[in-house]
C-alpha cells in the first residue's frame, strides 16, 4: 500500500495521475471542512496533507505536461508545515482555556485595523520576496505562484488567530492558483482549487454567523508567548 501511494497513478479519462497528489488534497479538503467548524483536527490532517504534496511537486511527477517542478508550491508546503504546527498548538490551547463558549477550538472574530494593516504589509514584502525568490531558482511562474505562496501563509495565519477575513484571502489565492496549476498540468489540486473557492465562501459565511450569533469573547485572543487566553 506505501509503494502504491508513493509510486502508483490513477486513471482517469484516458489520463494518469498521481495518487499522492490525489490523496494530499483530500487531506488538504478534510482539513478545510475541519476548519470550518473549528477542530483542532484540521491541523495535522492538514500537515500530513502538506508532506504528500510536497513530494509531488519537487518531483516534477505532474498529471499533465509540464515536467518540472514548481518551487513556489513545493514551499509553499514546506511553510504549511510550520503554520500547522503553530495552528495545532495555538488551537489547542485555546480549546484548553475554552475560549469558544460553544465547542469550537477558537472563538472567530474579525481582524482589527491595526492587525489588517498588518496583513496588507506583509502581503507586500511577502509577495515582493517570493518573486525574487522563485525568480532566481528558476520557478516556472513566480508571477503567480509569489501571490500563491505568499497569500496562503498569510490566509494560514489568519486561521489560527481566527480571523474571519482569513477565508476571503484563500478565495483570492485560489483565483490565481486554478489558471495557474491548470498551466501546468496539476489537474487535481487545480479542481480542488476551484472547489475550495466555492467552500471558502462558505466557511466565510459560517464563520461570519458564528461571530454574529456569540457575544464579543470576553476571554480574548490567545496570547502567543504564554498560551492561554490574554
Amino acid at each position: 500500500m506505501l509503494d502504491e501511494l508513493l509510486h502508483g497513478t490513477i486513471s482517469v479519462a484516458g489520463g494518469h495521475l498521481s495518487t499522492r497528489e490525489v490523496v494530499g488534497n483530500l487531506f488538504g479538503l478534510a482539513s478545510a471542512l475541519l476548519g470550518m467548524r473549528r477542530l483542532v483536527w484540521a491541523w495535522p490532517i492538514g500537515l500530513a496533507g502538506n508532506v504528500l504534496l510536497f513530494t509531488v511537486f519537487v518531483s516534477g511527477e505532474l498529471s499533465g505536461a509540464v515536467a518540472e517542478p514548481l518551487w513556489g508550491q513545493a514551499g509553499r508546503q514546506v511553510f504549511f508545515i510550520v503554520a500547522s504546527l503553530y495552528g495545532w498548538w495555538l488551537w489547542s490551547a485555546s480549546r484548553r482555556a475554552g475560549a469558544a463558549a460553544d465547542g469550537g477550538a477558537i472563538a472567530p472574530r474579525w481582524a482589527t485595523g491595526r492587525e489588517r494593516l498588518g496583513l496588507l504589509g506583509l502581503a507586500v514584502v511577502g509577495y515582493a520576496a517570493a518573486y525574487l525568490l522563485l525568480q532566481r531558482v528558476g520557478s516556472w511562474s513566480p508571477t503567480t505562484e509569489a501571490w500563491i505562496l505568499a497569500g496562503s501563509l498569510l490566509a494560514t495565519y489568519g486561521m489560527a488567530r481566527g480571523w474571519v477575513e482569513f477565508w476571503l484571502l484563500w478565495v483570492a489565492v485560489d483565483v490565481v492558483g486554478v489558471a495557474t496549476l491548470v498551466d501546468a498540468g496539476y489537474y487535481p489540486t487545480a479542481g480542488m482549487y476551484l472547489f475550495y473557492g466555492g467552500f471558502c465562501v462558505l466557511g466565510f459565511f459560517t464563520w461570519w454567523h458564528v461571530e454574529r450569533r456569540t457575544d464579543r469573547d470576553p476571554v480574548g485572543p490567545v496570547d502567543l508567548e504564554q498560551g492561554v487566553p490574554a
